[in-house]
């Protein structure tokens, strides 16, 4: 029987590896993890945890316009950026240093350098040069910012990533992209005072979620003072004397920004760690194919997280190194369900979503109920906000299996969490009917809503 220095090696110390980590080496496993940057990955480091705070902040801009309807008067107000960005920064260190200590306590070893995998069975530790053994090899590496290098003048630019630690707040910013980091970004940016326009290739925000919150959120975007602009890329970027950008778009268009910043998604992080030259399959985009049990084709080496390309939310990563952990080291053979995880997107509005969009529920099944709602939620009337809401579900006939649930509105990735029970658990749009109404909430429209709306101008049945 081989003798290997490790039962597990993680690569990659963000919520999927450390939770896979953990949770092997509480089983008993001799475990080790490498992290070549801060323990704690993209969601703690430079994304959900710090965006979720920078969005926290920009809404207070909005709540001290509303505050005046109440009575209150909030003239006072004035926003400082080095203080947020520090706060925030200090904020994401006590967290990073909450993950090692988890990790030691379950008695992990931690190696803070670059791993690379030299065979089915081996990693290299770049900076220390020393080879380790592992009877498994865990990939999770997530995933890295997209930088359009054909763009001239691309360096010029920033991304998400670079958004955290910038030295002042720019008084003008272009955003390129219209997926759910350049929407919350150009509402964190707009909502801290900053004059915010959106550039995209598509005609809405938000592709991939349902077409009647795209065209909400798109509209609200707009109405609070984004500029968006459709149909349009960013050609080039040059640098001006005065140290401002001048952004030339595909449309012939020219905008002087004080910032350009380039959400225009994320790719896997597999180059350089020599995945290919172990065997290990990968796809077109570079994520590592797996299986329902993640593993991959080599069969001593598995992957989580963004670094497969599935669902590319920290939830899910956690939720396959759980089911990784229990299958390899605690006797229980389990596969994580990908189907109906819900998503938030933190943009002004706010927007839930879990299931089937109308579009995909219709080409899956024939009789297909929609029912939705827009109104003003109570609090907006005696502040003056025009913001409205948006919430929809989609049924499987008129009493049938709630197929989807999608919100637009405030609070809407609070109650998509309870909405997703009842859609995972097949929940009946007949039970959500007989659920009686908690009044005045706006999660009530959720149950009151009885009329399917009409479809190819027919009328409702």
């Amino acid at each position: 029987m081989p003798h290997y220095n490790y039962d597990l090696f993680v690569i990659g110390a963000g919520s999927g590896g450390v939770r896979a980590a953990r949770l092997a080496a509480k089983a008993g496993a001799r475990v080790a993890i490498a992290e070549d940057d801060r323990i704690g990955g993209t969601c703690v480091i430079r994304g959900c945890v710090p965006k979720k705070l920078f969005v926290y902040a920009s809404d207070f801009s909005q709540a001290f316009r509303d505050a005046k309807g109440f009575g209150w008067s909030v003239d006072w107000a004035r926003f400082d950026w080095p203080t947020l960005r520090d706060n925030v920064e200090a904020e994401v260190s006590r967290l990073s240093g909450l993950y090692r200590k988890n990790l030691d306590g379950a008695g992990a070893t931690i190696f803070e350098d670059r791993a690379t995998v030299i065979d089915a069975n081996t990693v290299r530790l770049n900076r220390a040069g020393a080879a380790y053994t592992a009877e498994r090899i865990l990939v999770a590496t997530g995933g890295h910012t997209y930088r359009p290098t054909d763009i001239k003048g691309h360096e010029l630019g920033i991304t998400s990533t670079d958004a955290f630690k910038l030295d002042k707040l720019p008084t003008r910013i272009l955003i390129a992209g219209g997926g759910y980091i350049a929407v919350e970004f150009a509402t964190v940016f707009s909502g801290l005072g900053v004059e915010t326009t959106l550039v995209m290739r598509a005609d809405k925000v938000l592709r991939g979620f349902d077409a009647d919150v795209r065209a909400h959120v798109h509209a609200e975007l707009e109405q609070s003072g984004i500029k968006v602009v459709t149909g349009a890329t960013i050609r080039e970027v040059a640098e001006l004397a005065s140290g401002a950008r001048l952004a030339t778009l595909s449309n012939g268009v020219r905008l002087e920004v004080d910032q350009v910043m380039f959400a225009l998604g994320r790719q896997p992080n597999t180059p350089g760690l020599g995945l290919e030259a172990a065997g290990v399959k990968l796809n077109a985009r570079g994520a590592v194919e797996v299986d329902q049990f993640s593993r991959s084709n080599v069969p001593s080496i598995w992957a989580v997280g963004d670094v497969t390309d599935r669902i590319n939310l920290t939830p899910v990563a956690i939720r396959e190194a759980q089911a990784f952990a229990a299958t390899e080291f605690m006797g229980e053979p389990t596969m994580f369900d990908h189907a109906d995880v819900a998503s938030a997107v933190f943009c002004r509005p706010p927007v839930g979503a879990v299931g089937l969009t109308e579009e995909e529920a219709r080409a899956a099944h024939k009789d297909v109920r929609v029912y939705r709602t827009v109104f003003r939620p109570m609090k907006h009337i005696l502040a003056g906000n025009p913001q409205k809401s948006l919430m929809k579900l989609v049924t499987l006939g008129a009493k049938g299996r709630v197929l989807g649930v999608h919100i637009a509105g405030p609070e809407a990735p609070e109650l998509i969490q309870v909405a997703a029970i009842a859609v995972k658990a097949g929940l009946t749009k007949a039970q959500w009917d007989a659920t009686c109404a908690v009044h005045p909430t706006a999660a009530e429209e959720l149950v009151l809503m009885s009329e399917p709306v009409p479809h190819d101008n027919e009328a409702p049945a």
